[in-house]
């Protein structure tokens, strides 16, 4: 993966401003260590940072193409698994390459066919294509929003980026936040309103969409969007169909020139993607495969079995592990790692996010990049067949709100009456709910409860999906590891998506469907295991850390978190021995621990940042 950065202004000599594009390209060197590069004309500035993954040589950012008269520029972030694909048909009709790299085909899939070339792209992508002809820009961002890509109107100009700080970095950008974006921050965070960027005046190109800037200003369509339709597809057929486009998805992503690796948490989504890649490194004679999971210090003494942790990972890791003779590493993370890597953490979301849960996954994947620079991992399964709990649930589904976003009350007693009050919070969080209702794709005819749970997929896809994704691309990219996610494949989720609920829950079980296509690739035991997430640390050692640490924090009269808590309340929590939530707060791991810390994150962010609240 790589990180991209533009500046777009048809009033000045961008000529003349390398070193703010420089500046911008510069926080995105995590991104991409490998290489970096700028152009400049008149009105365009492009930057890159890359990471190699293929081609070291031929796939060299911004890369620029001469079609007659016209010159193309490009500043790309991701990977398409249609590659060979496209390079034939390209050819077929009069292409040439100097490289076999992706850059270069989504390039001259531009020049080809337009803006129409997303619909043809398998992959995970955003980028940025500058007409020097037409005076044009074409920004895209792929189907399931797994790669982000901000920008920001700023008078004459539009600023564009892989990540907040790039846009932060120009001097027209500041890091001013009003009322929604502090209630996108205290409320709906770590999720975040879809094409919201949190500062004022900045933006996200949604997933599935595009947009087109010259000097007639910016337009935005949406070239991808699920479509409703009735499942006609027999539980064989669909069984079938499932398996070869999962192992199809698996087998695409274990492209590159570098070396792969798979996380491996013994769950169905990493063991169902180390089976087929084992197998698949096994027939091109590649070795063993390696694989990660990761584990806490003292979790094998104080692991607490819960809704959403029913067991841990080791015993299931270790049976895949020596089912598929791969290379295991396993990686055991400290209460002092975790506490240390707060404010790395929230660096790289550039806000507050999912304390320990994101700063364990910058950890563990800095140690993956100890040796493999891709590693596939198994996220989004869960939202694609439906594998949460809450899918599952009579009061999730009657609830009228995101069934992730619990607690509320309780967390709210815990910000200023101020805050509350400026913010709105409940209605806030209504107002987001139904506008995203009010985009679900509707099947005509549909069973009341059946058109229920399409609202809870369309909701867990395009929310806490993208609140994952968010935490996957981050965390990984600070540390230069390139992640993939097979079960993002777009022409899965437009599979999956019309398949009826008695199906994806075949035999009463959580993806079921999922289950019944691997049969035959992974033991049963394995199979059959009940679903539990992402580990997280259960020593007591790090509430007490966190707990110690937010005392410290309120009482420090300088902090400008102060004014946006209610100090009485958060010092009476921080002071007691039992969890201040009777349940997560949000999604299925973050409790009191996770709350204090993203109360460390939160003041960490309003300090580093500079935030102004306007």
């Amino acid at each position: 993966m790589c990180g991209i950065a533009g500046w777009i202004d048809f009033q000045a000599n961008l000529n003349l401003q390398g070193p703010i594009l420089e500046a911008m390209t510069q926080t995105l060197a995590n991104r991409g260590p490998d290489a970096a590069g700028i152009w400049l004309s008149n009105h365009a500035a492009l930057g890159h940072r890359r990471l190699v993954v293929v081609d070291p040589k031929g796939g060299q950012q911004p890369m620029i193409r001469r079609q007659g008269n016209n010159i193309y520029v490009i500043v790309y972030n991701g990977e398409l698994y249609n590659t060979p694909e496209l390079r034939r048909e390209l050819e077929a009709r009069g292409h040439t390459f100097q490289s076999h790299s992706d850059t270069e085909a989504l390039l001259a899939s531009f020049i080809e066919w337009g803006q129409l070339c997303v619909d043809r792209f398998n992959g995970i992508y955003a980028f940025g294509i500058w007409d020097e002809t037409k005076q044009s820009l074409f920004l895209a961002r792929d189907r399931m929003g797994v790669k982000p890509l901000f920008y920001s109107e700023r008078g004459s100009s539009l600023l564009f980026g892989s990540e907040l700080k790039t846009l932060l970095a120009h001097p027209l950008v500041k890091p001013e936040v009003d009322s929604d974006g502090l209630a996108e921050v205290m409320v709906l965070g770590p999720s975040r309103t879809p094409g919201h960027g949190v500062f004022r005046g900045v933006k996200e190109v949604r997933p599935g969409n595009c947009l087109v800037y010259d000097r007639k200003g910016i337009r935005i369509s949406r070239y991808w969007s699920l479509a409703s339709k009735p499942h006609e597809d027999d539980l064989d057929t669909t069984t079938e169909k499932i398996r070869e486009l999962v192992v199809d998805a698996i087998k695409r992503q274990l492209v590159a020139d570098v070396p792969v690796s798979t996380f491996l948490s013994g769950g169905l989504d990493s063991s169902a993607i180390t089976a087929v890649a084992a197998e698949h490194f096994r027939q091109k004679g590649l070795g063993n495969l390696h694989t990660f999971s990761v584990d806490f210090e003292g979790n094998d003494r104080y692991f607490k079995a819960s809704e959403f942790q029913p067991n841990s990972d080791a015993q299931w890791v270790a049976r895949m592990s020596d089912h598929f003779n791969t290379c295991h590493h396993y990686v055991n993370l400290d209460t002092c790692q975790q506490m240390l890597a707060l404010d790395n953490a929230m660096r790289a979301r550039d806000l507050p996010g999912m304390a320990d849960v994101d700063s364990s996954l910058y950890l563990f994947c800095r140690e993956i990049k100890k040796e493999a620079t891709v590693a596939l991992s198994g996220e989004c399964a869960d939202e694609v067949f439906g594998g949460y709990p809450w899918f599952h649930s009579q009061e999730a589904l009657t609830s009228g709100s995101f069934p992730w976003l619990r607690s509320l009350d309780q967390r709210l007693r815990l910000y200023s009456p101020e805050v509350n009050g400026r913010i709105r919070p409940v209605e806030y969080v209504y107002q987001r709910y139904q506008e995203t209702l009010a985009e679900v794709p509707r099947l005509p005819g549909e069973e009341p409860l059946e058109a229920r749970r399409r609202e809870m997929f369309y909701l867990n896809i395009n929310w806490f999906m993208q609140a994952l994704l968010d935490r996957k691309d981050r965390m990984s990219m600070l540390t230069g590891l390139e992640v993939r996610v097979p079960f993002c494949d777009h022409r899965i989720v437009e599979y999956v998506w019309n398949i009826p609920w008695v199906m994806k829950t075949w035999e009463g079980r959580e993806k079921g469907i999922l289950r019944r296509a691997l049969q035959g690739i992974l033991p049963d035991d394995i199979l059959f295991r009940k679903k539990s997430p992402y580990p997280k640390t259960h020593n007591p050692s790090y509430q007490a850390a966190v707990r110690e640490r937010v005392l410290q924090i309120l009482d420090d009269r300088t902090s400008p978190m102060l004014p946006l808590i209610n100090t009485c309340a958060v010092r009476a929590i921080a002071k007691l021995e039992e969890d201040a939530f009777d349940r997560p707060w949000f999604g299925q791991l973050m409790t009191g621990s996770q709350f204090f810390g993203f109360l460390i994150q939160l003041d960490a962010w309003l300090r580093q940042y500079k935030v102004v609240l306007c």
